[in-house]
């Protein structure tokens, strides 16, 4: 029989993050993937022959710099592309805004549009990034355990006081107000001009289920913006793909120790009076461990692992008010060639692409998800990978990837089906049609992912890409529940490491990171 120090169930970041650490630390860690590849949510495949794509995400926001510096990524094979044109707001006349690293440059491309919103453009960027460091200072730290906060606790949280001296305490009460805002509320005070108003929305409802009318939307524009240095809507590739995280992050790991084995199943956890002490596998091997990790969301790993009879009832609650409610889809098209973008240069392909002509287009979008049916004119953001890894497509073709934010998971008296997905991958080659002229006479094959495909190929609860939506009253100490906020759960010797614990979703690490402090106290 195994035994291991730790148990890491799953092999998305997070997991990879949290073994690598606890290896170094010195425990004998073993990371188990269902699959027969590492990466979860940074993972790039094959998609049709000879085409490869990120299957979720293409670009990150942030990488945590405590990951980056204490497992040495660099060393290890990550190289991060930033580009200086982070995102281009298409318009349909070809008068697009482009968001460039820097501010002024991003003035200049929002001074065509309006004077006025120019000048208070690096005023509007500086408020941003002043709300986000309170963040970033709160996402370092392990929740709180409420009601009872201890001393040691409150002493823990003395590094919020840093933002504080640097703002004053008017930096907490503008981060207090914006956080609850909707995204009109917001862009009201600050610009007129429609497309720019939209193009900042789309940041509050970054893989949400709701429009920018939603109370809330303002959280999470500022998680998006986290370490961004300033630069709004940053973005960064990896250089070779997404998966290049996931194999520098293994590979860390495999300096450490650790173990990685793909392609096994974990049927259940083991637990017998509220304890854990190990995993039993599909084909029967029982692996023993001291402490077992779970990267999974919440819901994967207490209902379908632990199982609800070793729950007690009030946790089990809690875990049932969870939401998820996942409603972005990803579709990839194998190109023949490079597709034109009027107004867009060949050296500015390789950025982010968002057609959201206004803040109701937005919200009519978010609409089909509300009432569980396919968008018509959906929110669509996407790249051409394939300009900056040239082995994603060969001989001159090409590869676009598209999130579709507003594919609800569940449809209203009817089921996903090959028609349904055939439906909504031509209502997005129509939107792109209309900003890239003959896109669909480039289209050899295309491939979709609904939020339903992801909850059954990737084991995402409703297809929710944060394990659970990224809002209020799912933050820091009630992220993923109250009685599971600080990594460690009601059941003995059973932690979590995932998105669905503070502070949420992302490729960042921050989650790995806090959940290995907490298991090496």
């Amino acid at each position: 029989m195994n035994r291991f120090d730790v148990i890491v169930i799953g092999g998305g970041v997070n997991s990879l993050v949290t073994a690598s650490l606890l290896g170094k630390a010195g425990k004998k860690v073993v990371v188990l993937e269902a699959r027969d590849h590492i990466g979860g949510l940074a993972s790039t495949q094959e998609f049709t022959p000879g085409f490869k794509c990120n299957v979720f995400n293409d670009t990150i926001k942030w990488v945590d710099s405590r990951v980056q510096d204490k497992l040495d990524l660099k060393s290890h094979g990550l190289e991060l592309i930033q580009p200086d044109v982070v995102r281009i707001a298409l318009d349909e006349n070809g008068n697009h805004i482009a968001f460039h690293r820097d501010a002024e440059a991003t003035a200049n491309s929002i001074a065509s549009h309006s004077k006025k919103d120019a000048n208070a453009w690096e005023g509007f960027n500086q408020y941003i990034q002043k709300l986000a460091q309170f963040l970033e200072k709160l996402y370092a730290l392990t929740p709180p355990t409420l009601p009872n906060i201890g001393l040691s606790e409150a002493l823990g949280m003395r590094s919020m006081l840093g933002p504080i001296r640097k703002h004053g305490t008017r930096g907490l009460v503008d981060l207090m107000r914006v956080a609850p805002m909707m995204m009109p509320e917001l862009v009201d005070e600050w610009f007129e001009n429609e497309l720019l108003r939209a193009a900042v929305s789309t940041a509050g409802i970054h893989h949400l289920s709701f429009g920018p009318f939603a109370a809330g939307t303002g959280y999470n524009l500022l998680h998006q913006h986290v370490h961004s240095d300033g630069v709004f809507h940053n973005a960064q590739f990896v250089k070779g793909g997404s998966g290049n995280l996931a194999k520098a992050l293994q590979s860390s790991g495999n300096s450490a120790g650790v173990e990685v084995r793909t392609g096994v199943l974990v049927k259940s956890i083991d637990v017998e009076d509220g304890v854990c002490n190990g995993i039993i596998l599909a084909d029967g091997e029982t692996i023993e461990a001291d402490q077992i990790v779970s990267g999974l969301d919440p819901n994967n790993t207490f209902k379908h692992l632990v199982g609800p009879t070793n729950l007690n009832p009030n946790f089990n609650t809690q875990l049932n008010n969870i939401r998820y409610r996942g409603s972005a889809a990803r579709i990839h098209f194998a190109l023949n060639s490079l597709p034109e973008i009027p107004g867009v240069s060949q050296e500015q392909l390789g950025t982010i692409f968002s057609i959201a002509p206004s803040i109701e287009y937005l919200e009519r979008a978010a609409d089909s998800v509300k009432y569980g049916r396919l968008p018509e004119a959906p929110y669509v953001e996407f790249t051409i990978p394939s300009v900056m890894n040239s082995d994603f497509a060969s001989d001159g073709k090409h590869v676009l990837s598209a999130t579709v934010q507003n594919a609800p998971y569940t449809l209203r008296n009817q089921d996903w089906s090959e028609d349904l997905k055939n439906q909504l991958t031509q209502n997005v080659v129509r939107v792109l049609e209309q900003y890239l002229p003959g896109f669909s006479s480039k289209i050899e094959t295309s491939s979709l992912l609904t939020p339903v495909d992801m909850e059954n190929q990737f084991g995402l609860t409703e297809g929710n890409l944060n394990h659970g939506e990224m809002t209020l009253d799912q933050f820091m100490f009630m992220r993923p529940t109250a009685s599971a906020a600080q990594y460690k759960t009601p059941i003995e010797n059973l932690c979590l490491c995932g998105p669905g614990t503070h502070p949420g979703g992302g490729l960042h690490g921050a989650n790995g990171f806090n959940a290995a402090r907490e298991i090496l106290k």
